[in-house]
């Protein structure tokens, strides 16, 4: 990044001046920007066009302040404009957004969700990254890859598996669509706090279907549905269904009464809440905790900090897909079965999960998942 001084601002550069030191100034004066100025600011960061130290105090300052509607609304138009966005060969899309830096304390089920709604007739994109600050979790993107499953397509290919009547599933890396926020991991690392980036970028769309394209994303604090609900439809999402979830990702906490939060055809969001029974449960649901000593199991695998927990999720997720009751199945069939009922495809979540469960005993989603495997529709 280079930097400028005062005299020699460009007027894009000034913006950005003029933004940090406005929204710098502590808890009592520092003062809100508009939604143009704060898109106009983000772009000076994903532009190359502002110093480490300019592009730190930018982001971490609006996270102090907490940022406001405008303010993630253009953040988000700038994220949107840096993004390739394509249509997939289908009419509608689910795009299902977990959190970008993975999961720490329990293995990551929702990387086997898209096969098992592909093959339930949702065509399905999962995306996010390899490795991501603050948590370093396991992500999709590792787990993924510990089976083969390609993690480098760029948007148009991943955009085929869609079309792919055996496959209709596919990952995306945010290296692939916006490389401009890809390449700021390293400074999010040394900022060490979630920045606003956090909450934007796993709403993005980087895929479209020809008629319609759901959100579903998770949270954990009670500020968020509003807002994640809220941007969600300034990106263009036709649906967004937005459960608490485990870890902040897509698979419902159920220990208790779990809850989500949904909206459709842009009316204003309304609440859901379920429990275990509404599933054909009989007790609470609990996420599979992060072993002691992973298991593992014959897959290949690629040297990164989690290797050995993203080979133990991948493992579990197999099994899960293959049919082997257990906490991971269930997890699935859960999450599934909320996302068939927020689409409409059945009246009831007994009756979706009953259809889930028929999709996994006949073995169509562990074939959805195997075809998938390193097959190259480049």
């Amino acid at each position: 990044m280079s930097g400028s001084t005062p005299a020699a601002l460009t007027e894009a550069a000034a913006v950005l001046h003029s933004v940090i030191q406005r929204i710098a100034t502590g808890p009592e004066l520092s003062k809100d920007i508009s939604r143009t100025e704060a898109s106009a600011a983000m772009g000076q960061v994903l532009n190359d066009a502002a110093d480490p130290v300019q592009a730190a105090i930018f982001l971490i300052a609006l996270r102090m302040k907490r940022e406001t509607d405008d303010e993630n609304l253009g953040v988000l138009d700038a994220l949107r404009a840096a993004t390739e966005t394509v249509t997939a060969p289908v009419d509608e899309v689910l795009d299902l957004a977990d959190p970008y830096d993975g999961y720490g304390h329990t293995l990551p089920v929702a990387p086997f969700l898209p096969a098992l709604l592909a093959a339930c007739g949702v065509p399905t994109l999962s995306h996010g990254v390899e490795r991501l600050a603050p948590k370093f979790g396991v992500t999709h993107h590792q787990v993924l890859r510990s089976l083969g499953i390609p993690v480098d397509l760029r948007p148009r290919a991943a955009a085929a598996r869609l079309g792919e009547p055996d496959i209709g599933w596919t990952y995306l890396d945010q290296s692939a669509f916006c490389p401009k926020l890809h390449a700021l991991a390293g400074l999010r690392t040394r900022i060490v706090k979630r920045p606003v980036l956090t909450t934007i970028e796993t709403l993005l769309g980087p895929m479209r279907g020809r008629k319609l394209t759901h959100l579903v994303t998770g949270y954990v604090h009670k500020a968020y549905p509003r807002k994640y609900a809220m941007l969600a439809r300034a990106a263009g999402f036709d649906s967004a269904l937005i459960v608490r979830g485990v870890e902040g990702g897509v698979i419902p906490m159920l220990r208790q009464n779990g809850k989500c939060f949904v909206y459709r055809d842009n009316a204003a969001e309304q609440l859901l809440e379920f429990t275990p029974t509404d599933f054909g449960l009989d007790d609470a649901l609990r996420a599979p905790v992060v072993p002691a000593e992973p298991e593992t199991a014959n897959f290949p695998t690629h040297p990164d900090a989690n290797a050995e927990l993203a080979r133990a999720a991948a493992l579990a997720g197999v099994q899960a897909l293959q049919g082997t009751p257990g906490t991971v199945r269930d997890n699935l069939i859960c999450a599934a079965a909320l996302c068939l009922t927020h689409l409409g495809r059945h009246s009831s979540l007994r009756a979706a999960a009953d259809a889930v469960r028929h999709v996994i005993d006949s073995g169509a989603a562990w074939q959805r998942f195997d075809r998938a495997r390193a097959r190259d529709l480049d």
